[in-house]
């Protein structure tokens, strides 16, 4: 039978593999896949329960002995920037926000290079090439955008010139998934990537959406301590939302 036609969908365990955020700790995750017309759905689903998409599979963390992986969304209607966080609003005042169909291009390509050797470059995704990249945005039977960021030019009707962030994100049913983001590694001033999650919760509020999921925040592990500081979030504890606010 085929996984278009399952009236469930089957779910699938890893082999362990090195934690990518905490040293010294063995990783797996459960997983099922994606496909047909019903992916969307189940995504909406997945999503909520604390899975994540890659591509055509939904996934979430099944370590032995190990929670330590929480799933974290900004309630739209509660939060509220920081003082750090309306700077950074300000700061990139000169940003056009684009969307977009998920379809790469160089332009995108070289960014995402960019990114990724500046800030990742021991990491398992330092060796993709195009069309891993093509793969990784375009395989999906979701609903899913590239949402672009260009500085604008001259004016502010003016056209929007040299592309600086880009954030590959689906669309569900009660809010905003950022699946993947980058951005040009140059620019630190400008905290390009609190500014994209900043924009998600704008963006998710003009179209009356309730969340904006972030993934995973993982306590000790500094590339997710950032996370953390978007204040109140709700996280997946004991399979519930539990709010956590600036108290």
């Amino acid at each position: 039978m085929s996984i278009e036609r399952q009236s469930f969908p089957q779910f699938f365990i890893t082999a362990e593999g090195e934690c990518p955020y905490l040293p010294g700790r063995r990783e797996r995750k459960v997983f099922t896949h994606l496909v047909g017309l019903e992916a969307a759905d189940l995504n909406d689903v997945l999503t909520r329960t604390g899975f994540r998409r890659s591509q055509n599979i939904a996934y979430r963390p099944a370590c032995e002995g190990c929670l330590s992986c929480i799933s974290v969304r900004i309630p739209v209607a509660r939060f509220r920037a920081s003082r750090t966080q309306r700077r950074i609003i300000r700061r990139n005042a000169d940003l056009v926000a684009e969307e977009r169909p998920p379809q790469v291009d160089r332009e995108l390509f070289h960014l995402f290079r960019r990114y990724i050797e500046s800030r990742h470059g021991d990491g398992s995704m330092a060796s993709m090439t195009m069309l891993d990249f093509a793969a990784m945005v375009e395989e999906t039977f979701v609903d899913t955008r590239l949402i672009t960021y260009r500085r604008r030019l001259d004016s502010e009707e003016g056209p929007a010139g040299e592309l600086l962030a880009c954030c590959l994100t689906d669309v569900h049913d009660d809010g905003l998934s950022m699946v993947y983001s980058f951005f040009a590694p140059h620019l630190p001033k400008r905290s390009l990537g609190s500014y994209m999650i900043l924009e998600h919760i704008l963006r998710a509020s003009r179209r009356g959406l309730d969340y904006v999921y972030l993934g995973y925040w993982v306590p000790g592990s500094p590339k997710m301590g950032y996370k953390e500081r978007f204040l109140p979030q709700e996280r997946l504890i004991d399979d519930r939302w539990l709010l956590v606010d600036r108290d």
